[in-house]
């Protein structure tokens, strides 16, 4: 199931078969007849439409949010975070199959996938409704880097894909949610106000998973956290930081600070 939504290329197509899949995997759960959990041989990359053209992110246009192309453009560049979501929430299934894990760490991700889809196409919407959609401008090329690096490595996929790529959205989205709403973009706002309050679970998901696994095998969640996103994230985190809802999903300061350019803690 996980597989052939990664392969599938159409992002609408792509979201539909997500969230049918979710639908029939809860049914299951709750009829109490669950679906096995195999293993699966999912693609490095995963299916994408031909559109948008996708460059390196120093080549990627910068727009100013405060006009309607702006804003325009910073929609699109959230649809194709949102897809990329989808495929990363299956591919964590598909993927690591075969490392023993409670029906719990299932149920959160196939959940996951199934708000990123909503999320996906909330934001289509949106970008329809203002003459535009997804595919009419050039994405950045990067974002599924981060998923081949931690392809062997479930405990480096849980730190820098939840608990960092998506831990920044609890940083950025108040401010985007103020430029739509700024500019009385009514449904834009509702579709990232509704993006904001559920990526603060997807982050949740992944900082529980990830202290599973190190209580598991006894090892300390702070140093290893700060040892793979050293290893696996390019650069340094980068604040301003959304402490109230990192520490909602339970990430406290000392585990994103000491990644930061001064490494220190003070600077609160």
């Amino acid at each position: 199931m996980a597989t052939e939504v990664l392969t599938c290329g159409d992002g609408r197509e792509k979201t539909r078969i997500s969230k049918q899949h979710a639908e029939a995997w809860f049914a299951a759960r709750k009829a109490g007849t669950p679906i096995p959990v195999g293993t699966a041989n999912p693609p490095l990359r995963p299916a994408r439409p031909a559109k948008p053209d996708l460059l390196d992110p120093r080549d990627v246009p910068r727009r100013r949010p405060g006009s309607p192309q702006g804003r325009i453009a910073l929609l699109h560049a959230v649809a194709h975070i949102e897809l990329n979501a989808v495929d990363l929430h299956w591919d964590i299934i598909a993927r690591f199959g075969h490392v023993p894990m409670p029906m719990g760490f299932y149920d959160d991700w196939v959940k996951s996938a199934a708000e990123e889809s909503k999320h996906f196409n909330l934001v289509c919407n949106c970008l329809e409704a203002m003459g535009s959609y997804y595919g009419a401008l050039p994405a950045h090329a990067g974002m599924w880097q981060a998923a081949e690096d931690t392809a062997e490595d479930l405990h480096g996929r849980l730190a820098v894909v939840p608990m960092v790529l998506e831990a920044r959205g609890l940083d950025v989205t108040p401010g985007m949610i103020e430029i739509f709403r700024k500019a009385n973009a009514t449904d834009a706002v509702e579709a990232l106000e509704v993006i904001y309050s559920e990526e603060v679970g997807h982050v949740a998901y992944g900082s529980k998973w990830f202290h599973f696994l190190c209580g598991r095998e006894n090892l300390d969640p702070k140093d290893v956290f700060h040892e793979l996103v050293r290893k696996y994230f390019h650069g340094h985190l980068k604040p301003p930081f959304n402490e109230e809802k990192r520490a909602e999903a339970g990430i406290p300061p000392d585990f994103y600070w000491p990644l930061t350019e001064t490494g220190s803690v003070t600077e609160i």
